[in-house]
């Protein structure tokens, strides 16, 4: 299979990381270029991600522009060492990029944290759930858009339960445990897929009960990827169409402490899993 033409997320990433070492070392991207013995284009083409960049690459870059925090430039050198192909790929041409874009960063990432509000969190919906939302699209989709969508949704599982999977920690309001989308049936066997989903050691989830009232983050759902160290996180605000990816420090301070206070006021994982219960014997 050929490369993809557009940067990945993780290359985009990589390329953000080392704009902001050069802004750190006080160089505008002519004078790095200079410092780099190489042209201006190819600072600006590896900083947007659409530019390759070797491990020994990355190491280079970080000496001249003297950054001395080594745990940074180790993490960095990472990101870019891993080019295999994820199964996101297979999707190239049928889906918008930032889908592939969410797959990857999900396998990638060393911690996941999400919320969701109305529906259930696209790494645990089933078939036939994730059939009922995209059969919702306005206007409709076309039908190979449609099928590759679903498929697509519902191999996002692998992220959470390959062997060595990273911890998982879902908070979901109660609105999204008793919305019937597909129906009664599909919602109850979905409650099943989310109760069995509960019992892995690496997945945590909590439910923010109707009593809970507002609180911050009420109405979006978020994914928030762990990076090796804190500085190298990302948000995705997720959504059914495509979403901005956000890593700067005040975004990431602002959605770690949104996730905090979710976490703060939903229910224990087991009173989560007794509402999981309740609601699924009513259907």
């Amino acid at each position: 299979m050929p490369p993809r033409s557009n940067p990945t997320a993780r290359q985009q990433r990589l390329g953000a990381e080392l704009r902001k070492l050069r802004e750190a070392a006080g160089l505008s991207t002519e004078q790095a270029a200079v410092l780099l013995d190489t042209k201006r284009t190819v600072i600006t083409s590896t900083e947007a991600g659409r530019h390759g960049v070797s491990p020994e690459r990355v190491r280079r870059i970080a000496f001249r522009y003297e950054c001395t925090d080594q745990a940074l430039v180790d993490a960095l050198v990472d990101m870019c060492g891993d080019r295999t192909l994820g199964w996101w790929e297979a999707y190239r041409d049928l889906l918008p990029a930032t889908f592939l874009d969410i797959a990857e960063l999900e396998w990638h990432a060393q911690g996941l944290r999400v919320s969701t509000m109305t529906h259930m969190p696209g790494q645990l919906q089933t078939e036939a759930y994730a059939h009922a939302l995209f059969q919702a699209a306005i206007p409709p989709l076309p039908a190979e858009e449609f099928e590759a969508r679903v498929a697509h949704r519902v191999q996002r599982h692998q992220a959470i339960d390959r062997p060595g999977a990273p911890d998982y920690v879902l908070v979901i309001h109660e609105a999204a445990l008793r919305i019937e989308v597909g129906g009664r049936a599909v919602l109850r066997n979905q409650l099943g897929h989310l109760m069995a989903a509960a019992d892995r050691d690496n997945v945590t989830i909590q439910a923010i009960p109707f009593a809970a009232g507002a609180f911050p983050g009420s109405g979006q759902a978020i994914l928030y990827a762990l990076g090796q160290m804190p500085p190298l996180d990302t948000v995705q605000l997720d959504r059914t169409t495509a979403g901005e990816f956000l890593h700067s420090g005040a975004h990431l301070c602002k959605y770690r402490l949104q996730l905090d206070e979710m976490q703060r006021i939903a229910l224990k994982p087991e009173e989560t899993l007794d509402l999981m219960h309740t609601i699924s014997l009513s259907l």
